[in-house]
C-alpha cells in the first residue's frame, strides 16, 4: 500500500492510500454529492482540471461499462474518496475503478476523511491543491498546489472538444448543430431520443460555420473552467443570436456563454455545484425539481438586462440563477443538467420545450 498525500493551497494536507495511476497531479478540489454515478463523474469533461472528492463513503462497489461512459475518456486531474469496494457486484460491469484509472493515467488517494476535506472546502471555498504519491514532504506540495494554475482564466474547453465535426445520430426530424465544449453523450441521446438529426462541431467552430449547416436549433454544451476565458465560444454565440431566427439551448457552462453573449458578466461561485440534488424552482411553471449539476462559475443574473434577459429558474438552496430565456429572442439555458446521467430525470421536458421552439421557428420561417 503506497501512501498519496492531497495538500491545499491554505496549508490543509491529507493522508491515504494510493490507487490508480501514481505520479503528482495539480487542480481544483471540489466535492460531489452523489450518491451513485462515478462513472459518469470521471468520465464528464466538465471535471477537466479539477480534483473531485466524492462525499458518498463507499466508491467503486458496481464497477464500470463501457455503456455508461459520458465521453471517451477520464477527464479530471485525480479523484479522492473515503473507501474504494474491493468487490465489484453488477451484472453490467466489465471493469474495476483502480484498472480504469490506471488505464488513463489518473491518480486517486482514498483513506482520508472525506468527511472533513468536504466541510472544510464548504467553509474556506474550493481551492488549488496537489496530488502525489513521490512527494511526501507538505511544505513542498501546499507550495506546488499555490503555484498551481488554477480555473480562472484558462481555456480547458479546447482541451476537451472533438478535433472534428461528426453526426452523432441521422434522425428524421430536427437537424441539432450541438457546440462540443465538453458535451456529455447523455445530452446527444436526448436530442436522439426525439429524432434529432445531430451534428457536434469543434468548440472553436465558427457562427457562419454552424450556420451554413442550416440547422433548425443549436445547442451551447456543458464545459469545464473559466467562461470568460472562451472569447471565441461567446463570439459564435453573439452571432448566432444577431440573427434572431435560430433556436439556441445553453446547458451548463452554455448558460455562462449564453449569458456573456447577451451583455451579462460571470462569478466563480464559493464551492461550485457538485452532485444530484440540487433543488431548483422552475419560476414559469410553479415547479419544484430536483437536479443534477456541476459547475463553479455563474451567471450574475443582476448583469443581464431585465427588459430583455428574464430569470426562469433559481437555485432554492442559494437564490443563484439556474435558468434564462431571452424575451424576444428564441435563446434560453439553464445551469443544471437537464440530460442527468446519472440522477434525476425531473429536467428532461426542457428537451421538449427546445423541441417545441425549434418547431415554432421553423413554422415561420
Amino acid at each position: 500500500m503506497k501512501k498519496a498525500f492531497l495538500a491545499l493551497e491554505d496549508g490543509r494536507v491529507f493522508e491515504g492510500v494510493s490507487f490508480g495511476a501514481s505520479g503528482e497531479c495539480d487542480g481544483e478540489v471540489v466535492f460531489n454529492t452523489s450518491l451513485t454515478g462515478y462513472q459518469e463523474v470521471l468520465t464528464d469533461p466538465s471535471y477537466r482540471g479539477q480534483i473531485v472528492a466524492m462525499t458518498n463513503p463507499l466508491i467503486g462497489n458496481y464497477g464500470l461499462n463501457r455503456e455508461d461512459e459520458e465521453s471517451r475518456s477520464f477527464w479530471l486531474s485525480g479523484f479522492v474518496i473515503r473507501e474504494r469496494s474491493g468487490i465489484t457486484s453488477n451484472w453490467r460491469s466489465e471493469t474495476d475503478l483502480d484498472a480504469c484509472l490506471k488505464k488513463y493515467g489518473i491518480l486517486g488517494i482514498e483513506g482520508i476523511d472525506t468527511r472533513a476535506l468536504t466541510r472544510h472546502i464548504r467553509l474556506a471555498g474550493a481551492m488549488k491543491a496537489v496530488l502525489s504519491t513521490e512527494d511526501g514532504d507538505p511544505a513542498s506540495l501546499v507550495k506546488k498546489a499555490k503555484n498551481s494554475p488554477g480555473l480562472v482564466g484558462r481555456d480547458l474547453v479546447t482541451e476537451v472538444s472533438c478535433g472534428k465535426p461528426y453526426e452523432y445520430s441521422a434522425g428524421r426530424g430536427r437537424r441539432v448543430a450541438v457546440f462540443d465544449f465538453g458535451v456529455k453523450r447523455s445530452i446527444l441521446d436526448q436530442l436522439a431520443a426525439r429524432d434529432c438529426s445531430v451534428m457536434v462541431v469543434p468548440a472553436r467552430t465558427t457562427a457562419a460555420e454552424v450556420l451554413a449547416m442550416k440547422p433548425d436549433g443549436v445547442v451551447l454544451s456543458n464545459g469545464p473552467g473559466d467562461p470568460e476565458a472562451l472569447d471565441f465560444a461567446v463570439k459564435a454565440a453573439r452571432e448566432i443570436l444577431d440573427g434572431g431566427t435560430t433556436p439556441v439551448f445553453g446547458i451548463c457552462l452554455g448558460q455562462q456563454l449564453l449569458g456573456l453573449a447577451l451583455g451579462g458578466r460571470t462569478y466563480k461561485l464559493k464551492f461550485g455545484h457538485h452532485g444530484g440534488n440540487q433543488p431548483v424552482k422552475d419560476l414559469k411553471r410553479d415547479v419544484i425539481g430536483i437536479t443534477v449539476q456541476n459547475h463553479g462559475f455563474n451567471v450574475d443574473a443582476a448583469t443581464l438586462d431585465p427588459a430583455e434577459v428574464e430569470v426562469t429558474h433559481v437555485n432554492l438552496n442559494d437564490g443563484t440563477a439556474e435558468g434564462i430565456r431571452h424575451r424576444r429572442l428564441p435563446a434560453f439555458s439553464v445551469q443544471f443538467h437537464p440530460e442527468a446521467g446519472p440522477g434525476p430525470h425531473d429536467g428532461r421536458y426542457l428537451f421538449d420545450q427546445f423541441m417545441e421552439l425549434m418547431k415554432t421557428r421553423k413554422g415561420k420561417g
